[in-house]
């Protein structure tokens, strides 16, 4: 015997035997209709119900009609606020299926390894344009730091495809190569970026006439510079550049410092002048010295002797030329009869 089960319409996707997704819109259309039929013949009921009310008037139908107005307009607005809600529902559920529906048509590991093997494949060409790019002569220090970011993003990306346990064998071994090139790559553009960044950083401040303008963009470039040392600190040539803008704002302090005191000097400030003095010693002598600031020191040294001498020479002056003064009145009496 036939199993009666089988042919049961109740076993296919709608209870009628045809799909469910082709009965929605006839009852959304017949519901829709309903309702505004419904909404209309309100309306009408108001329209005569009031106009019966009104028969005093002299034009009962006016109020009459805007009130059967009223009601069709709400009713209308009213279905319109229902019918994007259900729609605004539909999507968010379609959203939410959707996902899943991806995750079951591309759940085969094969496929999931190939499509991150072309992803990689795709941003390792990228990422060499974009180096051969910031290579060129004319290239800015902000070329280079984007193509670390690169860098740093693939590495990410590759190490994450290398954790995939049904990764072929040659995959693997492509993408570790890959990985020891960007290795390489990130660190030329990371170091290239930063002795970029210094130099602009200090030519600008050289142009600069403030003092404090110029220690903050010189700060500047060796914040960049100690970024990267902090990544690589076997960058000899790093340190190199560092210790050249810690030279530069040492030199830029002692040069203010002895141009105020060379004022001082030349308005008669002695005393001002060797406190200048002083404070461009100080920045002189404050690190390691070598022969160039021996020097220098030695000859703020002796430019504040000179002062001391000069400023005491102008504290007995006054008593030297009242002695003198007295001597000679005193030689004039004894020459008189």
């Amino acid at each position: 015997m036939l199993d009666q089960d089988f042919y049961n319409p109740r076993n296919f996707r709608g209870a009628s035997g045809f799909p469910r997704a082709r009965r929605h819109p006839a009852t959304r259309e017949a519901s829709t209709s309903g309702y505004m039929v419904a909404a209309a013949a309100a309306a009408f009921a108001l329209f005569f119900l009031l106009w019966w009310m009104l028969q005093s008037e002299d034009t009962p139908w006016v109020p009459a009609g805007l009130a059967a107005s009223v009601v069709m307009l709400v009713a209308a607005s009213a279905r319109q606020v229902l019918m994007r809600r259900t729609l605004r529902r539909h999507i968010l559920a379609q959203e939410k299926h959707g996902p899943h529906r991806e995750s079951h048509l591309r759940g085969s590991p094969k496929r999931r390894n190939f499509h991150s093997i072309t992803i990689q494949t795709e941003a390792f060409r990228t990422l060499q344009k974009r180096a051969v790019e910031a290579d060129a002569n004319d290239s800015f220090p902000e070329d280079h730091l984007a193509v670390y970011k690169l860098c740093v993003d693939y590495l990410a990306s590759a190490e994450e495809a290398l954790l995939s346990p049904v990764l072929p064998s040659e995959n693997r071994l492509g993408l570790i190569a890959g990985q020891e090139r960007v290795r390489a790559l990130q660190r030329k553009h990371m170091l290239a970026w930063a002795r970029g960044a210094a130099r602009s950083l200090t030519h600008e401040a050289q142009q600069r006439v403030r003092l404090h303008e110029k220690v903050e963009l010189a700060n500047r470039a060796l914040d960049c510079l100690d970024s990267a040392l902090k990544v690589y600190p076997d960058a000899g040539e790093l340190d190199q550049s560092a210790g050249a803008v810690r030279e530069f704002i040492m030199s830029s302090r002692v040069a203010h410092w002895v141009e105020l005191a060379e004022r001082a000097a030349f308005k008669g400030y002695y005393r001002r002048a060797i406190d200048c003095y002083r404070d461009g010693l100080f920045y002189l002598t404050r690190d390691t010295l070598d022969q160039n600031r021996e020097a220098a020191a030695e000859q703020i040294t002796r430019e504040i002797d000179l002062l001391r001498a000069r400023l005491d020479t102008q504290k007995a002056g006054p008593p030297v030329v009242e002695a003198s003064v007295t001597a000679k009145k005193t030689r004039r009496k004894k020459k008189e009869p």
